[in-house]
């Protein structure tokens, strides 16, 4: 059996943790990156969070040293899909776990996106 990429994407919960210097998400990556697994998060996820410019020195550290996942026209549509297989309106959530398809894992410190992972068959972590 062909072994899998595993990633680790990062909602805005988690780019907002990382800013307010959050020791439990810090770990997190810390353990991510010390075991190799790539770290992502969404364009749409960096939008929401990134408002303050200078004062956001943390974010812009990490942002600098993650992919960062582009809205393009196939992701409209594979969000378009998401959303109607779980009867969802969180565009954003599912622009979010994008990357993480099919076998990353979102890292979030909120309950309400873990629960939208695990909902499109992928995986959360706190």
């Amino acid at each position: 059996m062909p072994r899998r990429c595993v990633i680790a994407v990062l909602d805005a919960g988690a780019l907002i943790a990382i800013d307010r210097r959050d020791r439990t998400v810090g770990a997190m990556l810390r353990v991510r990156r010390r075991d190799s697994i790539p770290v992502h998060t969404s364009a749409a996820a960096v939008a929401l969070v990134r408002c303050q410019g200078q004062r956001q020195a943390n974010l812009a550290r990490l942002l600098a040293g993650i992919d960062i996942t582009a809205l393009h026209d196939s992701a409209g549509r594979r969000v378009g899909e998401l959303l109607r297989a779980n009867n969802s309106k969180d565009r954003v959530n599912a622009l979010v776990a994008l990357p993480a398809e099919p076998d990353g894992m979102v890292l979030t410190p909120s309950a309400g996106s873990r629960r939208a992972a695990v909902a499109r068959g992928g995986r959360s972590d706190r």
